[in-house]
């Protein structure tokens, strides 16, 4: 149990990179964008295909980053200059990444399981460092010394990398042109009359949000062993189950909050599809219903909660205002004489 929760920590660490693109384009920018199922697989295809014909991996990986930014900069190319509905640029760009993909890769799917990756680089030199065996030993020692996972190097090394980029986005979004990005998602018009560029803001706005997914599925690759032309598939419905989870369990006051937010709910959702497939009659081919099942319930829990709240409080004002009409005469001009002495 601990093994798989481990890694649905791990794997939600680095599907968190691609929550704050997600959250990007769908919270600041209030752009539908379903490029996303595309340009994770772009991602994963150009890190996978340069890895295989010998280039560093991790310049394969920043490599994968700017694929993912010319993608989303093409849609916002594709809504702001031809005109078209911004669902429908996302849709558009979509289908034309998968053939994209399969050019890239030259087939389906490539393996790289027995390939020097980003991710056996930090497994490799955190085995030399020995922390490994001073964590297991703690685990050992709290009864959990059937259930170590193999290396504890991964889950920090993604942990610093997906914090650095939420910091980066923190510190972008409070800049002039960041301002500016959020407040062309609020009011374009009113942005516009201020002389900026809407459309220079959403092709850059969808061209970042778009890198940081390409970016999440090159990883993704290198952690799991190989690039397959359909790993895309459902990529926005758990980016979009992520935040609004993290948003809902954790608020939403600050943009540092909000996007400390996103990566908590990628966490909570990946450990909750891990432990819903361990139930006996649910089964791997389940997870895309799993994952809609998860969605409803974060988008309908809060608003029964609200509810919920309302009524209680109308119930007390209720039961308040009845208990002052029980009152006897002098009761009523004692309370309304403390009543104006308090005021």
């Amino acid at each position: 149990m601990f093994t798989a929760i481990f890694g649905a920590f791990e794997s939600g660490i680095i599907y968190a990179i691609m929550a704050l693109g997600v959250y990007l384009s769908f919270r600041v920018l209030d752009f539908p964008d379903l490029t996303v199922d595309g340009s994770f697989v772009t991602g994963a295809a150009v890190a996978a295909t340069m890895i295989v014909s010998g280039a560093n991996p991790f310049l394969a990986t920043i490599t994968a980053l700017f694929a993912g930014f010319i993608a989303g900069c093409l849609t916002g190319i594709i809504h702001t200059f031809g005109k078209i509905n911004a669902l429908l640029s996302g849709i558009l760009m979509m289908i034309a990444l998968y053939s994209i993909n399969l050019r890239i890769m030259g087939k389906s799917n490539v393996p790289l399981l027995n390939t020097e990756t980003a991710i056996t680089h930090v497994r490799d030199f955190w085995d030399k460092t020995g922390i490994d065996s001073f964590f297991n030993s703690i685990l050992t020692m709290a009864g959990l010394g059937g259930s170590l996972p193999r290396t504890w190097g991964i889950i920090l090394f993604m942990l610093v990398v997906t914090l650095a980029i939420k910091f980066l986005t923190d510190r972008f979004l409070q800049t002039e042109i960041g301002l500016a990005l959020r407040a062309t998602g609020d009011n374009k018009r009113m942005i516009r009359s201020l002389s900026a560029n809407t459309n220079m803001m959403v092709i850059l706005g969808l061209g970042l949000s778009n890198a940081m997914v390409a970016f999440s599925g090159a990883l993704i690759a290198q952690q799991g062993g190989f690039a397959d032309v359909g790993m895309g598939i459902g990529m926005i419905i758990i980016g979009l189950a992520s935040v609004i989870i993290g948003e809902a369990l954790f608020g939403t006051k600050t943009i540092a909050r909000t996007t400390l937010a996103v990566i908590g709910g990628a966490i909570i959702y990946r450990i909750v599809v891990t432990m819903a497939l361990r139930v006996e009659f649910l089964e791997p081919g389940d997870m895309k219903l799993i994952t809609a099942t998860i969605v409803i319930l974060a988008l309908i829990m809060p608003k029964i909660i609200d509810r919920t709240k309302e009524k209680k409080r109308k119930a007390k004002r209720l039961a308040g205002s009845m208990n002052i009409s029980e009152l006897p005469s002098g009761g009523k001009g004692e309370t309304g004489a403390a009543i104006k002495s308090d005021s």
